[in-house]
């Protein structure tokens, strides 16, 4: 943590040093009353800031290392005096990179005390940023001398892409019939059920089972034994010349939000899950389960752009990695029918394509998908036409990092069912 001090105000020491000139010229006792008062203030003021400068200090905190989109970022600073001057006016200055996260405050703290207070934002964008560094700044009573504390500590940020309930989208298994590999714990249609878990979006309705969603009162669905699961691939198109629009509303932002809901549903049920996208960093990360996966794609979708790779190339490219037992999983707002070049030794081998098209005219885009629609028909491949009011909702808008969510009993008690997963505060370094 470095200081400085700076001379704000000229007008005192020219004073001081004209009541010094005008002694010499002309002693006057009036003279040395004025010079006194003035090298008094003068000499006040610099004392004054020089306490500022090597005894104020400032602790950034935060809570969470990495959140989601619509999630609430709370953070503490306590700035700490440990001198003997007040600081009659504090001014935090924040230089962070999380967008529309604005920390400036001003607040005062006296001699040998401290002021701590907590600041809440939300986050609206995804991506990587850093909080801080932070700088302070103050001044003498007379506002002759500026104080500049600076503490350089930042830490990085990981805002996640949200993920949302998802309409029922059925993926294409992957392989010919009786092909993948068996996931006792997959939700499949078989003769025996094994046990249950949690519905997840997507799931078939006709898998609950109620007595165990009437006992936890929340939805179970039947867990079936011996079922082939096949591996989920989800390519994902960053092409810059397919996408359209701005921030929230671009296709961009959408085919992100489509694929993290996607990847999150495969892995809740039991699929092994792969991510492929052609943007400026090419992404490859083959099929797997377990929480890395889970975390490996989460950050890709994160620090997701677009770049100048086109879909057919990035087909092309990775024929011989994409095994025949697998379900692929397109989603692109491309209408340009060459990128289906790229599936067709693909569809030879076995494979079998699921497409999401993301509607360009409802972003405001003149593209037509009815041509493309047809021709995926006539080939077989199963395709959807995903709109933006499809995912535009108030459930692409959350965030429960941070949130503490309670239920109040018929009897007026409040119960916790939500609560953040890590509350410690962690400083800034």
């Amino acid at each position: 943590m470095s200081a400085q001090i700076e001379l704000k105000s000229r007008l005192l020491p020219l004073l001081v040093i004209a009541a010094l000139l005008m002694q010499v010229l002309d002693p006057y006792r009036g003279w040395v009353i004025i010079l006194v008062s003035l090298g008094g203030a003068l000499l006040i003021s610099f004392l004054w800031a020089r306490s500022l400068a090597r005894t104020l200090r400032l602790v950034r905190e935060m809570r969470f290392g990495w959140m989601q989109v619509g999630d609430r970022l709370e953070e503490r600073f306590t700035i700490e005096n440990e001198g003997w001057a007040p600081a009659l006016w504090v001014e935090v200055v924040d230089h962070s990179t999380l967008p529309d996260h604005h920390i400036n405050w001003v607040t005062g703290v006296g001699g040998a005390s401290s002021s701590r207070w907590h600041t809440e934002g939300l986050c609206t964008r995804r991506g990587l940023f850093t909080l801080g560094p932070t700088s302070l700044r103050s001044s003498d009573p007379f506002g002759v001398f500026t104080v500049q504390v600076h503490n350089p500590a930042a830490r990085s940020i990981l805002i996640m892409p949200p993920i949302v309930p998802l309409p029922a989208i059925q993926i294409s298994p992957g392989g010919r019939s009786g092909e993948g590999r068996p996931r006792p714990d997959a939700p499949e249609r078989t003769v025996s059920a094994g046990s249950v878990r949690e519905y997840a979006p997507g799931d078939s309705l006709r898998w609950i089972h109620w007595p165990t969603t009437a006992r936890r009162n929340k939805p179970y669905v039947r867990i079936f034994d011996g079922t082939p699961t096949s591996d989920w691939l989800i390519v994902l198109d960053l092409d810059q010349q397919v996408h359209i629009g701005k921030g929230f509303d671009s296709t961009l932002e959408h085919a992100v939000i489509l694929a993290a809901s996607l990847a999150d549903r495969g892995m809740r049920a039991r699929h092994a899950v792969g991510l492929a996208a052609n943007g400026s960093q090419v992404t490859w990360l083959p099929p797997a389960s377990g929480e890395a996966q889970r975390w490996a794609i989460l950050r890709a979708l994160a620090l997701a752009d677009t770049g100048e790779h086109s879909l057919q190339d990035v087909l092309e490219k990775m024929q011989s990695a994409i095994h025949s037992d697998t379900s692929l999983i397109i989603i692109t707002p491309s209408t340009n029918e060459n990128w289906i070049k790229g599936l067709l030794p693909l569809i030879w081998r076995g494979v079998n394509p699921t497409v999401l098209l993301l509607d360009a005219a409802t972003f405001g885009g003149d593209r037509a998908t009815a041509a493309l629609t047809s021709l995926l028909a006539d080939m077989g491949i199963a395709s959807y036409l995903i709109p933006r009011e499809m995912l535009n909702r108030p459930e692409a808008h959350p965030g429960k990092e941070g949130l503490w969510q309670w239920r109040v009993t018929p009897r007026g008690r409040a119960v916790l069912i939500h609560k953040p997963g890590d509350t410690a505060w962690k400083a800034l370094e």
